[in-house]
């Protein structure tokens, strides 16, 4: 009996995709809910799992075409496959053959990378199958050991062919399109000004010494700065529901809830995944997303609508050693904040020049709906909430 693999459903506002990557071959055993193709869309990159055991028999469409929802991509040939092919990773093969839980080699591969046995993970799939979403949801919950996350992005490799002045051309990947498109939009519908300022980071960087260890063994996560300038933002955008707000045609949008998008380097390009409801989530809550993101945005497994939507962003250029930049919009948000590299700096105090740790923050604004004067208010309130944390947690 012969089984059609066929393009999944896309959601809504995708219309087509590019078939990136064949990881199977005419002739390969192939596992149930094995991964068998990857679909690249200009927002996320889907995988194309097996429905059953089988054997590929006929691949019908090849690496770079753009395919469509429902179409067919292979056929399988029913059976049993062997289980010496049940994974062309090495890692694979580390399957406990004395235990009957069933485990996809997705997720196999990302238990191995974490130290965890079928044991540890409950699974949702069909007979009790633990798939790769299961293991994300166990190291998520806590209960695992989360994998850790590079806080750059993976270098793009350009290789030249040999010659005098040699050059290379490559189609633009569909996440790259849709960026440039994005960023040009932005550039041309909003009435963009950027407001800077400079935070001392030393009471913040003190608090987190303090109290990192404590965290970490109590939350399984590390304490990082990103939670504090989201609470401080959080706070900030309740003091100026503009800064909140977005334009849609002729009508502002004041937004009562508070989803905040932190921009995330990705081997693919920058995603933006989105904090939901943030301002209902702790600390811990927050630096444990963020880490997620991180490693699923590097994985390329972030979904849809985990990356649409937001209310307000952050970008953190200091990460890559950026000083000073001017970020830009994420429509139709009206505004986004920019961390820079935190860096001693000789700074009058009292009538005194001392040394400190200082921050260049800078708010992008759509001047069409924020004032000058509350997009500076917003900034100091940042910068007062940071130099002061307790007022973070007082909100005060």
């Amino acid at each position: 009996m012969s089984i059609e693999i066929k393009v999944p459903a896309f959601p809504e506002s995708v219309n087509e995709g590019t078939l990136v990557k064949w990881h199977k071959a005419v002739g390969d055993a192939v596992a149930r809910d094995e991964v068998l193709a990857d679909i690249e869309t200009d927002k996320v990159v889907f995988e194309v799992p097996a429905i059953d055991d089988g054997v590929i028999a006929e691949i019908h469409e090849q690496e770079g075409a753009t395919v469509l929802a429902g179409q067919l991509l292979a056929t399988i040939t029913e059976g049993q496959a062997p289980k010496a092919n049940r994974s062309d990773k090495p890692v694979a093969q580390a399957a406990p053959e004395d235990t009957e839980i069933p485990v996809s080699p997705s997720a196999l591969k990302l238990m191995a990378e974490n130290n965890l046995s079928p044991q540890q993970v409950r699974g949702t799939g069909k007979d009790g199958r633990i798939l790769k979403e299961d293991v994300q949801a166990h190291l998520q919950s806590g209960s695992g050991k989360v994998a850790s996350i590079t806080s750059s992005a993976k270098q793009t490799v350009v290789t030249f062919p040999t010659g005098e002045r040699p050059q290379k051309r490559v189609p633009m990947s569909r996440l790259r399109t849709r960026i440039a498109e994005r960023l040009v939009e932005a550039q041309q519908t909003a009435a963009i000004l950027t407001t800077f300022n400079e935070v001392n980071m030393q009471p913040l960087m003190a608090l987190r010494s303090r109290y990192r260890d404590q965290f970490e063994k109590k939350h399984n996560v590390r304490l990082g700065f990103m939670s504090f300038f989201v609470k401080a933002a959080v706070e900030a955008l309740k003091r100026f529901p503009e800064v909140n707000g977005s334009i849609e045609g002729e009508d502002i949008v004041y937004h009562g809830f508070f989803d905040v998008g932190i921009a995330v380097g990705s081997p693919r390009g920058l995603v933006v995944p989105i904090l939901r409801d943030v301002d209902m989530l702790s600390v811990a809550e927050i630096e444990g997303k963020i880490a997620d993101f991180g490693q699923r945005a590097k994985d390329g497994s972030l979904s849809l609508d985990e990356i649409t939507g937001g209310t307000f962003s952050i970008t953190n250029g200091g990460v890559f050693g950026s000083l000073l930049s001017t970020p830009i919009l994420n429509p139709p948000q009206s505004a986004i904040l920019g961390m820079h590299k935190i860096q001693e700096r000789a700074v009058v105090e009292n009538g005194e020049v001392v040394v400190r740790p200082m921050m260049y923050l800078a708010l992008s604004y759509d001047h069409r709906i924020v004032d000058g004067r509350e997009a500076v208010q917003f900034l100091v309130t940042i910068k007062d909430l940071l130099e002061d944390p307790a007022r973070i947690l007082l909100e005060i």
